[in-house]
């Protein structure tokens, strides 16, 4: 089989799946040799079985709202992959949640558990439900309703859940109440926990931590670090409050964020008051950048645009997947940027992918970059079954030589005969290759 003739298979399997087929296409086409000259993957025919979720969980959610009005949101979960671990992945809330999107995400959740080292599988779920403008006490009620129905199908050792856009340390403390009271028991069946209750300390900020611990070795190979770069940062949340409270305190400055009304400059970069002034905003929901920029006069703010027009030495797109097109990547190498790195899941589109890859700069993908966040839950994980608690400075250093690994694995994958790192296919070969083995092993299941 050739590999269009795969992909034309998986198309026809999967009709009217964008997101899906461009994380598959773009997987596969960089694993299809070390598939290829792998006997025992083509014999147990890896490929077909590992674009296939193990399970797919669609179900209503019907919650009531202030006024005592009913609705009915749809609620998926995709257990992707378990061959490594139990499944391993968050839970979001936005209105463009679909089947595509989240299978998208659990295809590209397996590989990137499997860099990390832990023992996790690959799944993902969440539900169209939009929280903007609702109470506390109807966000609290469908996360109820939703649990009512997801806890049938998780548990410390099956599937482990943690949060994603739209669903943070709040929904995660009303989806384990539930499942407390409905299973009749206290286990680590969600990461993203309150710390009195089986939380871990960094996890909100882990994700945005891990992918400057990336961007560090990235720049490491060119004799570099992150001290005076000027950093364009997209998005809002966690990951982008994380990642500008890292690069600032190593001495780097972050110029830009955005959200869904535009994007900011701030020529000043950011300080402790305003990272902290950021991650107030979106703790109350309101990701409205300009807000920011009405606080601090020197913040400008660029009403509907993104920032990837601006001359910066670091780009880290941080909002969603697909938000920086071939438009935008051609507009980064004309200002000269060396180094991409993506901090949230599959932000660049293929065509702005190709272009980074012939401009030959460094530029990482999200399932190795990103991979702090689900590395963190892991080490939750490992305390809840322990029953121990460990220090910040633990979790970093954990969390910091997790990264490290897992930029030698991309290089050791990666690195082209002309000594350019390919970081795409080099993560995608190392994430790639554990889980094939580990399926192999397992027999035909």
């Amino acid at each position: 089989m050739t590999f269009k003739e795969f992909m034309d298979k998986v198309t026809a399997k999967n009709p009217n799946e964008p997101e899906f087929l461009q994380a598959v296409k773009e997987v596969i086409e960089t694993v299809w040799d070390a598939y290829e000259s792998n006997p025992r993957f083509v014999k147990n025919n890896i490929l077909e079985r590992i674009v296939e979720p193990e399970r797919t969980i669609i179900f209503r959610v019907p919650w009531m709202d202030d006024k005592g009005e009913v609705h009915v949101n749809r609620g998926y979960r995709v257990q992707f992959n378990s061959a490594i671990g139990p499944y391993k992945g968050g839970i979001r809330f936005h209105p463009s949640v679909n089947l595509s999107i989240l299978k998208f995400l659990g295809f590209e959740q397996t590989f990137k558990n499997s860099l990390t080292t832990l023992p996790m599988g690959g799944g993902k779920g969440g539900s169209d439900f939009d929280a903007r403008g609702r109470s506390d006490a109807e966000i609290m009620r469908f996360c109820q309703s939703f649990m009512a129905e997801l806890y049938r199908y998780i548990g410390a050792n099956l599937d482990v859940p943690a949060g994603d856009i739209g669903v943070g340390a709040r929904e995660i403390g009303y989806f384990f109440g539930m499942y407390k009271k409905l299973a009749n028991e206290f286990t680590g069946v969600m990461t993203g926990k309150g710390r009195t209750w089986g939380g871990s300390l960094i996890r909100p900020e882990a994700t945005g931590f891990g992918v400057i611990y990336f961007v560090q070795e990235m720049l490491k190979t060119k004799g570099q670090t992150l001290k005076d770069k000027r950093v364009a940062l997209s998005g809002f949340g966690n990951v982008a409050w994380g990642a500008a409270q890292k690069v600032t305190e190593l001495g780097g400055k972050i110029v830009t964020i955005s959200g869904p009304d535009g994007y900011i400059y701030d020529a000043a970069g950011f300080d402790a008051e305003k990272i902290e002034y950021m991650r107030e905003l979106r703790a109350s929901n309101n990701d409205r950048v300009k807000d920011f920029a009405d606080k601090f006069p020197g913040a400008v703010f660029h009403a509907g645009k993104r920032p990837w027009g601006e001359k910066v030495d670091v780009a880290i797109p941080a909002a969603t997947q697909n938000e920086l097109d071939v438009n935008d990547a051609k507009a980064l190498m004309a200002n000269g940027v060396p180094c991409v790195c993506e901090a949230a899941n599959m932000p660049c589109t293929p065509e702005a992918m190709e272009v980074f890859m012939k401009a030959r700069i460094l530029f990482a993908p999200g399932k190795a970059a990103n991979a702090g966040g689900v590395a963190t839950s892991g080490l939750e994980m490992t305390q809840n079954s322990m029953r121990l608690s460990w220090s910040s400075e633990e979790v970093d250093e954990k969390l910091h030589g997790i990264m490290r690994n897992i930029h030698e694995a991309c290089v050791a994958s990666g690195t082209e005969k002309d000594g350019y790192v390919n970081y795409v296919k080099g993560a995608n070969i190392a994430g790639f290759l554990k889980v094939a083995e580990a399926m192999c092993d397992q027999g035909i299941v």
